[in-house]
Formats: structure tokens, sequence, C-alpha cells
């Protein structure tokens, strides 16, 4: 109870208030997140500030896993620091193999169980160039096992607010676009099928490609940060 009234003092009077000031962010079909009941809203990832601007815009609390590092850390920064992030919204979660997918799957079911909003970037990453990457699987997994909708979201301006490797770049109005739900009841059961959670994340994609008008690239962001590492290097 303490953490979530915590969560709506950021929201409208510690950090909010300063961002709805200096960057005017705008919200357009608000209207397509159901207003109860669990829902995934699955988005673009630009830049740290994304889990900031989106939770600002829309009326209910939402929840995204955060690397478990931000939990973990020792001393006073790190008690601070996991003070922040679960007082948040953010789950923790250890990063790289099959056990911390799972990890996050586990963690995302049970806000849906609860009836909550789950945040989930499908890229799995922040984008390093402003690119949209391909998206993984997980986040289809779980909105057919679970048998929620799925609202694509698509994020512009935060890029360029903070881009990969900056902590702030420039002053912009960004803008929140939330499409309208998804539904792959159609699937029930069929979790397991890897040519189907295929078929629906390549489906959520491709909405938020609408919503962004992104340049698209059919690779994992992982590999795209590795490849163009590499480039710079030879």
């Amino acid at each position: 109870m303490g953490y979530k009234f915590i969560w709506w003092l950021y929201k409208w009077v510690l950090i909010g208030p300063a961002m709805r000031v200096v960057f005017r962010p705008t919200a357009v079909g608000v209207e397509n997140i159901p207003a109860t009941g669990p829902v995934i809203l699955a988005s673009n990832h630009l830049s740290w500030t994304d889990w900031i601007f989106t939770p600002l815009l829309i009326p209910r609390r939402i929840t995204f896993v955060a690397k478990a590092e931000y939990f973990t850390t020792p001393g006073l920064k790190g008690g601070f620091q996991k003070f922040f992030f679960t007082s948040a919204g953010q789950v923790p979660i250890a990063r790289g193999g099959a056990s911390a997918a799972e990890g996050a799957l586990e963690a995302s079911r049970e806000v849906l169980r609860n009836g909550g909003v789950m945040g989930i970037y499908p890229e799995g990453t922040r984008s390093h160039n402003g690119k949209l990457y391909r998206g993984r699987t997980g986040v289809a997994r779980l909105a057919i096992e679970m048998g929620v909708p799925v609202v694509p979201v698509g994020l512009k301006g935060t890029y360029e607010i903070a881009p990969s490797g900056k902590t702030f770049g420039r002053i912009v109005r960004p803008t929140v676009t939330f499409g309208k739900p998804l539904d792959f009841s159609r699937y029930e059961g069929m979790e397991n099928d890897r040519f189907i959670l295929r078929a629906v994340t390549d489906e959520i994609i491709y909405e938020i490609l609408k919503l962004t008008g992104q340049e698209y690239v059919d690779l994992y962001a992982t590999d795209a940060k590795k490849r163009d590492k590499e480039a710079r290097k030879a």
C-alpha cells in the first residue's frame, strides 16, 4: 500500500509536474487502455525516459521489469536506488539466459493475475540509434497464456531527450500514442508453439511501427548493437 501511495506521489507531486512543465508531453489514444482488468502495454524503447512519460500520461498504475542491479547495489546509494525503483513500480529481474527470461515472465504473470497493467518492451533493450528492432516472443507468450489484451504503444521524441550513451540530449515535446487493444484469444492454449509466438510478436511490432513510423530492422537490438560496434572498430 505504501509503495503504491509513493508511486502516485511521484506522478502528481514529486516528478510528474516538473516533467509536464519542462517537456509538455502529449498523449494520443489513452481511451484505448481498458479502465479495469489486466492488460499489457507493449512499447518501443528509445530511452530511459520512456518509463517516466508513459506512466505519466495514463490514469492507471503501470509496472515494468528492471535489471536486478538497480535493486542489489550495496551502500546508501544502493539502498536509495532500490527504494526508488521499487516505489516507482519496477520489479527486479536478472538479465541474460533462459532463467532470466522466465523470471521476467513470472513477475509479469503476477501483475496480470492481480488485474494490473504490465509494461513490456518487446525489443528487450533500448534502441541505440532510434530504429525499431525485432521483438522477443515473451510478450506473445504472456498475452496468450494469460488471455489478456495487448495495447501497442508508440513513443516519439524520447530518443532525442536521452539518446543511447547519454543521460540527456535536448528538450523536445514527446508523444505517446496508444493503439487499439489487440486480442489474441484465438491462440488460446498455443503459447508453446514457436511459430504462433513469432507471428503474434511480429503483429505487435508491426502495430507499434504504424504508430511511430520508425525505420524497422529485422534483427534483435542486441545483435544490431554488436554488429554496429564491430563495424565501427573495423
